[in-house]
């Protein structure tokens, strides 16, 4: 079982390392990393190419945290389905943000986090959507949103008393990277400059 968990964490991590924002781009014959906010996540592809493409980057981004999370504990024969879910969507967001292709950079794991959840506690992970989304439609920011909807997650999986303390501790440790990866944003938005979202391209 050692030696499986190993293979499928080091699959969970590569998966999660595959740059679908930049891949996309490139089939539209930009580099995304010089455009926008230069980061590869949905929310800038979805500035600089639209709608469309910027909702395909957030489907394939959620993809890589679902597929690990809900199918890969499958194939260890474990009572702990959950505990060992979570911990590959982590490799797998950890790969997003750490890429191997992108020489160890990438984007801020929300969308990835958001399909982990989705195959380990649906409930959260709709909730958190529907926070992220009312979030946006007042504040308009997607940084505001992306924390917002991570504390509330957080929230849920903390007082939902069927997650296990393995599953809570590492919400607490993925909703502390997401913050970190969003400390730029935060400087922005203190400092008044963080952008808004803007009116998505006509495709």
């Amino acid at each position: 079982m050692n030696f499986d968990f190993l293979i499928l964490g080091f699959i969970s991590y590569f998966l999660g390392s595959i740059p679908f924002g930049l891949i996309v781009s490139k089939l539209r014959g930009i580099d995304i990393r010089l455009h926008g906010s230069k980061n590869i996540g949905a929310t800038n592809v979805l500035r600089v190419l639209g709608k469309k493409w910027g909702i395909i980057t957030f489907f394939l981004d959620a993809l890589k945290g679902f597929i690990p999370s809900f199918f890969f504990p499958l194939f260890l024969k474990s009572s702990q389905f959950d505990d060992i879910g979570v911990l590959f969507g982590v490799f797998s967001i950890l790969g997003h943000t750490f890429s191997i292709f992108l020489n160890f950079k990438g984007g801020k794991g929300v969308a990835t986090s958001a399909g982990m959840l989705a195959g380990i506690v649906p409930l959260a992970a709709l909730i958190g959507i529907i926070s992220w989304t009312v979030c946006l439609s007042v504040s308009k920011y997607v940084s505001v949103s992306s924390i917002v909807a991570s504390f509330v997650v957080l929230l849920v999986v903390l007082l939902d008393k069927s997650c296990s303390s393995i599953l809570q501790i590492l919400m607490i440790s993925i909703t502390i990277l997401i913050i970190f990866l969003h400390k730029e944003n935060i400087k922005r938005l203190l400092s008044g400059t963080e952008n808004k979202i803007m009116k998505e391209k006509n495709e």
